[in-house]
């Protein structure tokens, strides 16, 4: 008999719930739910349980050996609660007791970019190499460090918070409360914010054809935009690729990884940005280090998080 795992990603716009087949990885079935503009506790909870309810609907429970969660923020792995998750609005939720108590089968939580690193080096980009940094750009800018094929969670489980790296003293307010963090100008969000406040302003855009009222930016109209070289696209995406290649270049000289993978949305979407970036990141690198670290794209896209995560209960937290 097979049997699986239910895999979740809490993300800042979507929670992606999965169903993954435990000897392959392979993603059976899988639900989505919106969050942009319904977080906090209560929304995300809720969401969080209809979709597991929906992937689990007319299965065998049996063939179920556990759920993983990887979400946004800092972790409190060993009790499964999430301790702060800014871009959700949640605070010290613990969401093993939630899904225990609710479906009756163990369940395990990660950061979300641990968790996508653990898909990607079971599965993805990483196989077979057990020394990289995975970063993921999207609402936020997130990392995580495995280096001797383990995860590296630091003495209070928070390592990997690249971004959360000052790149600017005295710079623009991050979601987290602090000045000048490096997710407050390379995140997908940080784009966003800073052509919608160009817009606002009067300048021209032809992303303006694609942005539905009410709408948000997505990294898929960003890239339509660059394709017909938008300028003020161009602008913003190449300013959030200098900071990014900044901060990549800091964790080059600092950790000297084998393998940097990429992946994330705007990653995916924007070939531009990733290209600029990889390029920038070598050229403001140490040369040595630079020379030697190679660079992928995330393997599994939007499900390297939900794979990763299906397979949580394997690793000793």
């Amino acid at each position: 008999m097979k049997k699986y795992s239910v895999g979740i990603d809490l993300g800042g716009t979507k929670i992606l719930i999965a169903l993954v087949e435990r000897e392959s990885g392979k993603v059976v079935d899988f639900v989505k739910k919106k969050t942009k503009k319904d977080k906090g506790p209560k929304n995300i909870t809720s969401k969080m349980i209809e979709g597991v309810e929906e992937l689990l609907h007319g299965r065998d429970i049996s063939q179920i050996s556990s759920i993983g969660a990887g979400s946004a923020g800092q972790i409190d792995r060993k009790n499964g609660t999430v301790i702060s998750a800014v871009n959700l609005d949640c605070y010290d939720l613990n969401i093993k007791k939630i899904l225990e108590d609710k479906f009756n089968l163990p369940v395990f939580l990660g950061n979300d970019v641990e968790v996508s690193a653990l898909g990607e080096q079971k599965f993805g980009a990483g196989k077979g190499c057990n020394d990289f940094v995975c970063i993921f750009v999207g609402t936020g800018v997130g990392s995580a460090i495995i280096k001797d094929g383990k995860y590296i969670s630091g003495a209070t489980g928070t390592a990997g918070e690249i971004g959360h790296m000052i790149v600017d003293l005295n710079g623009r307010q991050c979601a987290c409360g602090a000045h000048g963090c490096l997710e407050a100008y390379a995140s997908r969000s940080a784009i966003e914010h800073r052509i919608e406040g160009a817009l606002k302003k009067g300048r021209k855009s032809c992303i303006l054809e694609y942005l539905e009222t009410g709408k948000s930016i997505t990294s898929s109209m960003i890239q339509k935009s660059i394709e017909r070289e938008d300028e003020l696209v161009l602008q913003y995406v190449t300013e959030a690729s200098e900071y990014l290649s900044g901060g990549i270049a800091s964790i080059i000289n600092f950790i000297n990884p084998e393998l940097i993978i990429l992946g994330g949305g705007l990653i995916e979407a924007v070939d531009y940005f990733y290209e600029k970036t990889v390029k920038k990141a070598r050229a403001k690198s140490l040369p040595i280090p630079a020379e030697k670290v190679q660079f992928k794209k995330a393997q599994l896209g939007d499900f390297s998080g939900v794979i990763g995560a299906a397979f949580l209960e394997d690793r000793v937290l």
